[in-house]
């Protein structure tokens, strides 16, 4: 069982639905996240009615920008959807086959640094209200280190402590990945050409536990400036793999989170 996030502008063409079938059939995708799709509403339904997903949360656009789906097999995992706004999707996770519980928050962090803010201080609240394994999934639209970034202006470090503190107060992972480095380019030429790695995996600690040989892979780039990142959960074994990630231990914050969560979370039984 595999989840695909991936930042996709081009959602209305007929070669986005055919990549996604593809990704389903080579991938054993379960769950996609798609970002920055521009689509809401009625046509945005039209479209992932056309998708081999039986399951569906987008929220809505804000005017021309922004749009994110979670769509999931129901055959594969039950989904209670806790929480959204523009940027985050936050549900529970039941796998079938195993019955493990988790949870997923789906990201499309805004570009405007200001409303990144607010998704760092969601995100540190939900850390405050659960003590469960925990996957977060996305544009985060910052790069985190200094070699997250090629070309263009360098990283800014007081935007990336923010974020890093974020992840801190959340006790997120960072799983390391194989394939290109950077998920994200500008397509010019080398003079003026900026690639950064800013779609990421992150997983707490007992996530980790749940599946120890998960990985991150950035496949090919297609029909979008964002490369599609697949999250193997359990990936065959290779003779010699390299172990992949390593253990943090991080304190959570003190905050409350907001009034919506906590009512969607006191609402789902499978949570208490």
């Amino acid at each position: 069982m595999n989840i695909v996030a991936w930042n996709c502008r081009g959602a209305l063409k007929a070669a986005f639905r055919s990549h996604v079938r593809e990704l389903v059939r080579t991938q054993d995708l379960a769950i996609l996240i798609v970002m920055e799709t521009r689509i809401g509403g009625d046509r945005a339904k039209a479209i992932i009615d056309d998708l081999p997903f039986d399951g569906a949360i987008h929220t809505d656009t804000i005017g021309y920008a922004g749009g994110l789906w979670l769509l999931w097999n129901e055959e594969r995992v039950e989904i209670t959807q806790l929480a959204n706004t523009e940027q985050e999707i936050h549900v529970a996770i039941k796998v079938c086959s195993s019955n493990l519980n988790w949870l997923l928050s789906a990201i499309y962090a805004s570009p405007r640094c200001a409303e990144r803010q607010v998704l760092w201080s969601n995100l540190k609240k939900m850390a405050e209200l659960h003590n469960m394994p925990w996957v977060m999934a996305g544009d985060f639209n910052e790069p985190l280190l200094e070699g997250d970034k090629f070309g263009g202006r360098g990283v800014s470090v007081n935007r990336a402590l923010q974020f890093k503190e974020c992840l801190d107060a959340c006790s997120m992972i960072d799983i390391s990945f194989s394939g290109p480095r950077f998920t994200w380019t500008n397509r010019r030429e080398i003079q003026t050409l900026i690639q950064e790695r800013i779609d990421r995996f992150f997983v707490n600690s007992q996530w980790c536990l749940m599946y120890p040989e998960a990985r991150v892979v950035h496949l090919t780039r297609c029909h979008s400036d964002h490369c599609p990142v697949l999250m193997e959960l359990q990936p065959r074994i290779h003779e010699n793999r390299r172990k992949l990630f390593k253990f943090q231990t991080c304190w959570l914050s003190n905050s409350n989170f907001p009034a919506i969560v906590t009512q969607a979370w006191r609402q789902s039984p499978s949570l208490a």
